[in-house]
């Protein structure tokens, strides 16, 4: 592949129409290793999210292909497509390519950082006169930030790591530390240079994960080298602080900071927590939609602030100001922990309690009685566990309570009907089979209710905006939002793909925190079926 523009586009087609894992993780690595600087740098910043163009914005492509269409036939080729993006690249009158070779990755950003605003659609034009259909989609979508193929940031850093064969857990620690098109970060990679330096900028730590607690792991635990809390019902998060400023992280190293401002204003300290970020009023924990309603916002209002007061409850002390912890035993980090906590009080924070028991048994009955508002279930972590970044099996268990649920991606959606027969309201999810690195989704069932009226604005919104394919009424969307599903039992049952039917499926709640290839595998459902 060359470094233009349509070789961007040749691997974004490839990436959208590579199922398996280990092959979009092969196209990347490809990728990295062909590409020159600081094209590279910038495909893998489109990849990750990390662009931001400031002049060039999805407006000034509609007046664009509103000045060569029919209004009418556009809007019907929108609704019909629903994607942007993908309808002005269908819809754009072919021109005259002979004279014009298409600009390379580094030059579109270039351009669109530094030319006169008043230039723009003249500039945008010429190139879509110039790129083939498929190119101009690449173009659009590098403009627009809408990528959509498949290959999360997450994906796109492991690639980088399997290029390098370097350690992802670096990469995750320097990758804040660097901006696009990233030219020290691949200098390092490649040994061509020092590893970059924060300089005293907050970065994020990968978070350790836990395994969902079956009956045989249970029947093995043994009761004094095991530690429990709840697993309360917010998303996880991660609290860097220092001298170079204080950020917020989701569990994916999504940067959330703006949207709780009350907890940044509390983090007055040095070092690197981890804890469930949650609602609270009166010092009881609000319902996860209380939560929700502060999620992903770009402004946040004086009454927001009020009526959804943002809360950390902490679970593990990583870093205690310079002092890496994470090799210490989880008993020595807890320690750590609450003396830290009684140091610097920090506002807007407490402690998880550890919960006090005697033997599984006596957990196994705290646990039946979880269904109290807020409580998911328990955790259960050794004692003498390290944190260690991903999900290794062993050291940390979670243990949900029932009603029985998996975390699943959504597939598919269709109009619904009546009152909702505007909105797409009918949902089809899937779990992933297969081995590791060649996971597929099967779907595993259909949930129209469960959802509140907020939630199902959400959907429909997100859904014309990830959809990928139509058939008829059925719109396929981009795997990338996994849905809490709730359900009163499951069965074996050969009308279905992936085998297994569920009795009454109902949508728990929207997991925006939690990435597609986190979401759970068949074989956590096949597990439930006998319970």
């Amino acid at each position: 592949m060359s470094g233009s523009l349509e070789a961007f586009a040749e691997l974004l087609e490839r990436l959208l129409f590579t199922p398996g894992r280990n092959g979009k993780l092969a196209l990347l690595r490809q990728w990295f290793a062909g590409q020159p600087d600081p094209d590279r740098g910038i495909g893998l910043a489109a990849l990750a999210g990390e662009l931001s163009l400031r002049t060039a914005k999805p407006a000034l492509l509609r007046e664009l292909i509103a000045e060569r269409t029919d209004p009418t036939l556009f809007a019907l080729s929108y609704d019909y497509v629903g994607d942007l993006a993908e309808t002005i690249a269908l819809l754009w009158p072919e021109g005259d390519r002979r004279n014009a070779p298409p600009p390379g990755l580094a030059e579109v950003i270039r351009t669109l950082e530094t030319a006169p605003k008043a230039a723009l659609p003249g500039i945008i034009a010429a190139w879509l006169d110039a790129l083939e259909s498929g190119a101009r989609l690449a173009l659009i979508k590098l403009i627009t930030g809408g990528l959509r193929v498949g290959a999360s940031a997450r994906l796109a850093k492991a690639a980088l790591a399997e290029w390098a064969q370097a350690e992802l857990g670096e990469i995750e620690e320097v990758w804040h530390g660097v901006s696009p098109p990233y030219l020290p970060l691949f200098a390092w990679l490649e040994g061509k240079g020092p590893r970059p330096d924060p300089n005293g900028a907050p970065v994020f730590r990968p978070l350790m994960l836990a395994h969902p607690l079956e009956e045989a792991d249970f029947a093995r635990l043994h009761a004094p080298d095991w530690r429990a809390e709840w697993k309360w019902d917010g998303i996880r998060v991660q609290l860097t602080a220092g001298p170079g400023g204080a950020r917020l992280w989701s569990r994916s190293g999504e940067d959330i900071s703006g949207s709780f401002p009350e907890i940044i204003a509390a983090m007055q300290f040095h070092g690197v927590a981890d804890g469930e970020l949650l609602v609270m009023r009166e010092g009881e924990v609000a319902p996860f939609g209380d939560l929700q309603q502060r999620l992903n916002r770009k402004s946040v209002t004086a009454r927001m602030l009020r009526d959804h007061p943002a809360h950390v409850r902490l679970y593990d002390l990583l870093f205690d100001g310079e002092a890496d912890l994470r090799a210490l035993p989880f008993d020595e980090r807890r320690a750590r922990l609450e003396a830290w906590y009684a140091r610097e009080a920090p506002a807007r924070m407490d402690l998880s309690p550890l919960i006090a028991f005697a033997t599984m048994e006596e957990l196994a009955d705290i646990r039946a009685g979880t269904r109290a508002a807020s409580i998911e279930g328990l955790m259960l972590k050794r004692g003498d566990s390290v944190y260690s970044p991903g999900r290794v099996k062993g050291p940390w268990w979670k243990w949900k309570r029932d009603p029985l649920n998996v975390d699943a991606v959504l597939m598919y959606a269709q109009r619904g009907h009546g009152k909702r027969s505007s909105f797409y309201s009918d949902y089809t999810f899937g779990l992933w089979r297969g081995p590791k690195g060649e996971e597929e989704l099967v779907p595993i069932g259909k949930a129209y209710s469960g959802y509140t009226d907020a939630e199902l604005a959400f959907l429909d919104k997100w859904i014309r905006d990830h959809t990928t394919a139509r058939f008829g009424p059925v719109r396929e969307v981009e795997k990338a939002l996994v849905l809490e599903v709730e359900f009163d039992a499951a069965q074996y049952s050969p009308r279905h793909k992936s085998g297994v039917a569920l009795r009454f499926p109902r949508i728990a709640r929207i997991r925006r925190d939690k990435p597609a290839e986190e979401a759970d595998r068949l074989e956590t459902l096949e597990a439930l079926i006998k319970r």
